[in-house]
């Protein structure tokens, strides 16, 4: 198959995810269980399990650029695959816990309360971003279309990175203030 046939095999593919996923996740965020009368024990243990899934994610994707940098391509494969898998391991959990918990409410005053907004809602819009430039980054370098996949990779890996990191940042402001 030539390299861009598969570019534009995915592309319509990429689009769908792109907006399934933040739709879906918003809808489900919204669903409890407990309203379709299945009761559920909350999942009140996820929480810091998900925001460890983040910060290994951050760890897995600075890895895979170290890895890349010393021309370990395959070892950079299997760590951004490992990532993409953990950032769908993230949702998987995140989307379980809000449709068996109450959301919570952060409870800092002050300045803090400001970049506890600030960094939660830059979180939430880039991991909405994020969606279609790993599946584009990723499908570049499927095709072996290392020229391209280079170019977006200095795009997605910083902003990934920086969803990662503010995901285990928005758990740490917000964990006082969970219910147990």
């Amino acid at each position: 198959m030539e390299d861009n046939t598969l570019e534009k095999k995915f592309s319509k593919f990429i689009i769908a995810v792109s907006i399934i996923i933040p739709v879906v996740v918003a809808i489900l965020f919204g669903v409890k269980l407990k309203d379709f009368g299945i009761n559920v024990e909350p999942l009140s243990f996820l929480p810091p399990i998900y925001a460890t899934t983040n910060g290994i994610t951050a760890v897995v994707l600075v890895w895979a650029v170290l890895a890349i940098k010393k021309g370990n391509q395959k070892l950079h494969e299997r760590l951004m695959t490992s990532a993409i898998a953990l950032s769908v391991a993230f949702l998987v959990m995140y989307v379980a816990y809000h449709m068996t918990s109450d959301s919570t409410k952060y409870g800092g005053e002050g300045v803090l309360r400001y970049v506890y907004f600030f960094i939660l809602i830059t979180h939430i819009l880039l991991s909405i971003a994020i969606i279609p430039l790993v599946l584009i980054t990723y499908v570049r370098a499927l095709a072996k279309r290392f020229d391209r996949h280079r170019k977006i990779a200095k795009i997605t890996f910083p902003l990934w990175l920086y969803v990662a990191v503010t995901g285990v940042i928005v758990y740490l402001m917000i964990s006082p203030y969970y219910v147990h």
